[in-house]
């Protein structure tokens, strides 16, 4: 809720609001809670962290309840796995390949700040689920000694659900991805429990916007149909590349969240060369970014690591990126300076 106060400029909730949230949250790397502390001419950039999340999702409850009611489907989630997408292959030769030594992913992320100049963001992930940040080695190196940590609860839950879909149940990972970040789908529920779900999540919506001195529309009813799985789609992928950027190191956490993607049938896979490296280009289009942008994550064709998040927006054609570097290493070298 703090998140959706300091937007108090911004419209009420809807199609942009929830994608440009999501946009943010990946362009920016999706940092923890505990936001890096950037330079002073940088004051005015707005801060993003996991918090962004549920603002996100239960932003998208407005979006959805605008959208008209369409041919119900009876369980939109559990659509069959892909099995001959490049994805599921990719997945079975990290999963083969296992992990690394060491006991933490770190990732290195780029990204461009309002002066045009880049930005960087360390974040060392913990297999224990630990998160140190920093925009230098040395300060993630403070941050790591001091034992600032910034996990959240969200980062352990889509860890949790990318590593099942990777050793256990695809369509119970599924679900379990979904329900990592706050929404009114009620996926697992019965449609009874679903429907007061989204009453619920209506209602936190209505507090929201009164807390910013919005208008409170009226409550809308539960999307169904194909309007009800592009929205869950939507939040499947938008937490499924979060798990991807935060644990890449992680073969498990990668192999888990290509199978994920690999289910959901509107994102299309295709080719590219990008510093002279093989690459599949992961693109989700408007239908699943509700009409407002698309976003194309680019992974390296051979280990599944993820190398740039680009989302372009539709009406305008802004475009706003990030670029990873992940790699594995000992959180006692972190603490050390030893990276």
């Amino acid at each position: 809720m703090e998140l959706m106060k300091k937007l108090s400029d911004v419209p009420s909730p809807r199609p942009a609001a929830y994608d440009n949230a999501r946009a943010a949250l990946h362009t920016a790397m999706v940092e923890p809670v505990n936001t890096v502390v950037r330079p002073k001419r940088w004051l005015s950039w707005p801060k993003v962290s996991v918090a962004a999340v549920g603002a996100a999702a239960v932003a998208a409850a407005v979006v959805m309840g605008t959208a008209s009611t369409s041919t119900p489907v009876s369980n939109p989630i559990a659509a069959p796995q892909v099995v001959d997408s490049p994805l599921v292959k990719l997945a079975s030769d990290v999963k083969a390949a296992g992990t690394l030594s060491g006991d933490s992913s770190l990732v290195i992320t780029t990204k461009t700040a309002p002066d045009g100049s880049p930005y960087l963001v360390y974040t060392v992930y913990t297999d224990k689920g630990q998160v140190f940040t920093g925009d230098s080695a040395k300060t993630l190196q403070d941050a790591a000694a001091k034992g600032d940590d910034g996990a959240s609860p969200f980062d352990a839950h889509v860890m949790e659900a990318a590593e099942l879909a990777a050793t256990g149940d695809v369509e119970k990972a599924k679900i379990a991805m979904v329900n990592a970040s706050p929404n009114g789908w009620g996926l697992g529920l019965s449609p009874a429990e679903q429907e007061k779900a989204w009453a619920h999540n209506q209602e936190e919506i209505a507090k929201m916007l009164r807390e910013m001195g919005k208008e409170v529309p009226a409550p809308k009813p539960r999307p169904t149909g194909k309007d009800l799985e592009n929205g869950i789609n939507n939040t499947l992928w938008s937490n499924t590349t979060y798990a991807l950027f935060i644990g890449a190191a992680n073969a498990d956490i990668r192999a888990g969240v290509l199978k994920l993607v690999a289910t959901i049938q509107d994102v299309t896979v295709g080719n590219a060369q990008v510093d002279g490296q093989s690459a599949l280009t992961l693109t989700a289009g408007p239908a699943l970014q509700y009409g407002e942008s698309t976003h194309v994550v680019t992974i390296n064709a051979d280990n599944g690591l993820p190398i740039r998040s680009e989302v372009t927006q539709v009406k305008d054609g802004k475009r706003s990126a990030a670029n990873y570097k992940s790699s594995r290493v000992n959180l006692a070298d972190v603490v050390a300076g030893k990276i």
